[in-house]
């Protein structure tokens, strides 16, 4: 009988959550630094990775923690592994060109002042 030791050899990495595409998916940004090659000044650098979130517990600026998987759709190769820190802002919420016209007011809807009398 022999015992097989399995290493996990998957790379991980930690990014914040840029984009809900849909359900179980996210879009992860990775930053990262790297040096200019002939300047050599650093130079602020992104990977956008698709992430598989099974549980659907990320939001919208989540940072959390990913793993190298399998393929499970045409560009999904990653998965959540764990929320490092949960965004502390709002649900955003979607305004409409309705909203905005009775919150901002126009030449078309300013009320004009009544008359002064003499």
């Amino acid at each position: 009988m022999s015992t097989h030791v399995r290493n996990n050899r998957r790379k991980t990495l930690i990014g914040f959550v840029s984009s809900k595409m849909g359900d179980k998916s996210v879009k992860v940004t990775v930053p990262y630094k790297t040096p200019h090659p002939l300047y050599h000044k650093v130079i602020n650098r992104k990977t956008v990775l698709h992430v598989h979130d099974e549980k659907n517990e990320t939001k919208v600026g989540d940072k959390i923690e990913v793993m190298e998987t399998r393929p499970i759709s045409r560009l999904k190769r990653w998965r959540v592994i764990r929320v490092v820190e949960a965004s502390i802002g709002l649900d955003i919420v979607a305004v409409s060109e309705k909203d905005v016209a009775e919150a901002v007011p126009t030449k078309t809807t300013k009320k004009t002042a009544p008359a002064a009398k003499a």
